[in-house]
């Protein structure tokens, strides 16, 4: 079994599903409101569980309900939460979700307690000696940096998933090129890059320019259409899968997940990303985040993938 650490964000969503995303100044009537466990960091060791892994989540979460919830949630999927430190004083990260018929979504997110992620919680990180250690960017931008730093120095292969994409975020690639690997969708890419990035031919483009200025392996992924990966190996364009997607929200996180489950089990780069777009495919075919997120045989019945893939 993979051992994974995750050093990321624990929110609570809110979720309303609505027929259309509204307009700027427009108000759409939606669904009654879910309140369920999210957080990009949370979401992804929940899916690393489901899908194998021994998973440690570090984080901050507030002394409230909501981070009580939070955590429950993860221990339920036999997560050590151990390293979520509840901090006094501050509320429980909260993020606003959207999600239209067609599956597509607007996220806002108030970090709360997320911005209290520090030192504490990079060397917490960085024991334990884990096979892969997972990042993501709704924590500050300088423990990033720091637990890149720290990996590096300890000879530990890092994911950064740089979403959202930070101010600055190109600073980080020479740390995430050193470490291991980088994973960004479309808009994110576009955010580093400087330009637009659409499509999976656009994305392959974009994940070469990532590889080039210091990500060792980069992503990028793009919807439906799939993902892109350049590497030291060269590059490939891994096709989507077709599956009924009713919500896109968490197959990032998804994505992200199996991604680093399969590289920490000593899964080829390639075979790992097309691994990971069936488990972020699956993951659109469910109402919700948490709830939605793939266990191996969901993947299989979704998209005929077996799991865990090996080639």
């Amino acid at each position: 079994m993979p051992r994974l650490t995750v050093l990321g964000s624990l929110n609570m969503d809110i979720s309303v599903a609505v027929p259309r995303l509204p307009a700027p100044g427009e108000t759409v009537l939606g669904s009654a409101a879910v309140i369920a466990p999210g957080g990009k960091g949370a979401n992804q060791a929940v899916a690393a569980a489901r899908l194998g892994g021994t998973v440690r989540m570090i984080g901050c979460t507030g002394d409230d309900e909501f981070g009580r919830m939070a955590r429950s949630a993860l221990e339920a999927e036999g997560v050590d939460v151990g390293g979520v430190r509840a901090v006094p004083g501050s509320a429980t990260g909260l993020a606003l979700i959207t999600v239209d018929a067609a599956g597509e979504n607007v996220i806002t997110v108030a970090p709360g307690a997320n911005g209290q992620v520090g030192d504490a919680e990079t060397a917490a990180a960085l024991s334990g000696a884990p096979d892969l250690l997972v990042l993501s960017a709704e924590i500050p931008a300088g423990v990033l940096a720091a637990a890149l730093a720290g990996a590096r120095g300890a000879g530990v292969t890092c994911l950064l998933n740089l979403a959202p994409a930070p101010p600055g975020a190109s600073g980080l690639l020479a740390g995430a090129g050193e470490a291991g690997w980088l994973v960004v969708n479309e808009s994110e890419a576009a955010a580093i890059l400087g330009h637009a990035v659409a499509g999976l031919t656009e994305a392959g483009a974009a994940a070469r320019e990532l590889h080039d200025v210091g990500a060792r392996h980069a992503v990028v992924t793009a919807g439906s259409d799939g993902a892109a990966l350049a590497g030291p190996a060269g590059d490939e364009l891994v096709p989507g899968l077709v599956v009924d997607s009713v919500d896109s929200v968490g197959a990032g996180d998804a994505f992200v997940a199996a991604l680093a489950a399969a590289l920490a089990a000593g899964v080829p780069p390639g075979a790992a990303v097309r691994a990971a777009c069936a488990a972020g495919a699956t993951a659109t075919t469910r109402r919700g985040t948490q709830d939605a997120l793939p266990r191996p045989r969901d993947i299989l019945a979704a998209t005929g993938v077996t799991w865990p893939v090996t080639a």
